[in-house]
């Protein structure tokens, strides 16, 4: 028995990348401490232990906050222009379920297909019925971008008894859509807008991003601190605005949802990036955003390589943060590409899919990391470059629901293999990750589009997360 034990594998995994001297252009955005708040590395480097605290006197509690979490919470409501915020120790997706379970009431609610899988979670929860809208398609990059207003404003008048809007702004390529607009014809419907901001907790510092949540007159924001916003691995922050949303609603559902022994670092955290954000942000971002121009201009010289600008985007901004690069031109795949920056110059990405590869600049990037990147790229296009690229469809859009989340994923439910699958009901998620937008949600068919989709993902191994065999070679669904 002792000797079985003997190992401690991720911690030891842990250990050995800590000692790569590699480039970093993934969350969380502190980049192993770079970008962090200084306090965060100080108490003779033991803050990672005398801060592992637990609710003792003076140190208030996230359940019912008082105390010195209350102002913290408060500061940050005022930094971010809320009328509240709440500390998330569960990362955003606790924030998303619980604001679904807050409006959901087994109404109808809005929201873009390309929501990430989260939001499915708290469709379940909640018994929420959704109504998708298809966003965007930017062709040259094969990605999704926003949802126009005109497109919210025809779904709310053709789909009677929507309860709220929920949408994704900025999205994982940093594509952020009219939420101004779309605002505006929600709330002349008397409707609350939800906003999964959990890639946006940078935009309020600095006047070159995208507006913020906040400022576009969102009821609810969701952000994902840790990612651009220099706090640690599952800090977030929940916001609400304005009065279409009852707090006391939300913050019960955060107390049913959110662990009871909350992590005290994580608020730690939390507290001193918003302090960092709300004192430096402007500086550091134009830092950040300075070194994503000179990286940006660098990668598009590279014949093979397309960045992502704003030129590409009509109605839609972008955060120029986040540097997408199609790597169709090398006639290789996204996939392959990040495979080999890994694997042969320790540059690691934040995404890869068929036809892009996707780089976020943080607080903590550096001059340096950013030459690796295009070096690497540089190399891999003069080496690399092949005329046959594995082609992969688009994700299928063609989607026929019929049954609710909720009801399909408490219903009885059988495995069978793919190619029996065809035509049922599905009882479970798949979605190919990052970044996570499901190609099947429970209660929907496994039309042909779907069945072909899923047999090139298995075929391919792509990543894939929700279904409980992940070779897909078979799938859950419901008996009828």
């Amino acid at each position: 028995m002792s000797a079985s034990q003997s190992q401690a594998p991720l911690y030891q995994a842990l250990k050995n990348h800590a000692k790569i001297e590699a480039a970093n252009f993934h969350i969380p955005g502190h980049r192993q401490g770079q970008g962090l708040p200084e306090e965060l590395l100080l108490l003779d480097g033991q803050a990672l232990f005398k801060l592992d605290l637990t609710e003792i006197p003076g140190l208030d509690d996230l359940h019912t906050p008082q105390g010195v979490i209350a102002r913290a919470q408060e500061m940050a409501a005022r930094a971010c222009g809320a009328a509240q915020s709440f500390f998330l120790v569960n990362g955003s997706t606790i924030g998303i379920h619980a604001l679904l379970m807050a409006v959901g009431e087994r109404g109808k609610v809005l929201l873009p297909r390309n929501a990430h899988r989260s939001a499915l979670g708290g469709l379940i929860l909640s018994g929420a019925d959704p109504v998708y809208v298809m966003p965007e398609i930017i062709s040259d990059f094969g990605l999704a971008a926003g949802v126009l207003p005109e497109q919210i404003h025809l779904a709310i008048e053709t789909n009677p008894g929507i309860r709220a809007v929920l949408t994704v702004r900025p999205n994982y390529y940093g594509v952020a859509d009219d939420l101004a607009g779309q605002a505006v014809l929600v709330h002349a419907q008397g409707r609350p807008v939800l906003v999964d901001e959990a890639h946006g907790a940078h935009l309020r510092y600095h006047r070159g991003l995208p507006e913020d949540a906040m400022s576009c007159g969102a009821d609810a924001a969701v952000q994902s601190t840790h990612k651009l916003g220099g706090s640690l691995t599952q800090s977030s922050l929940l916001h609400l605005g304005g009065s279409r949303l009852n707090a006391e609603v939300v913050a019960g559902a955060l107390s049913l949802l959110q662990t009871t022994s909350p992590s005290y670092i994580l608020m730690a955290s939390l507290d001193l990036a918003r302090r960092q954000l709300a004192l430096s942000g402007a500086d550091l971002l134009e830092r950040t955003l300075t070194l994503a121009s000179k990286t940006r201009e660098r990668l598009a010289r590279i014949k093979g390589l397309k960045v992502l600008s704003k030129a590409d985007l009509v109605g839609f901004d972008l955060d120029l943060t986040k540097i997408v690069i199609n790597v169709t031109g090398l006639g290789l795949t996204g996939y392959q590409v990040s495979d080999l920056l890994f694997r042969r110059y320790n540059v690691y990405i934040e995404m890869a899919e068929a036809n892009n590869i996707v780089a976020f600049l943080s607080l903590g990037a550096t001059p340096e990391d950013c030459d690796a990147l295009v070096k690497a790229l540089e190399d891999i296009a003069r080496r690399e470059r092949r005329t046959h690229p594995v082609k992969f469809p688009e994700v299928p859009f063609n989607i026929k629901k019929r049954m609710k989340p909720r009801d399909a994923w408490f219903a009885a439910s059988q495995r069978v293999s793919l190619a029996e699958a065809r035509g049922r009901i599905c009882a479970e998620t798949v979605a190919v990750y990052p970044p996570g937008i499901p190609v099947l949600c429970p209660g929907e068919e496994i039309n042909p589009e779907v069945y072909d989709y899923l047999a090139l993902i298995s075929k391919h191994t792509l990543p894939c997360q929700g279904a409980s065999d992940k070779s897909l070679k078979t799938i859950k669904v419901v008996i009828e």
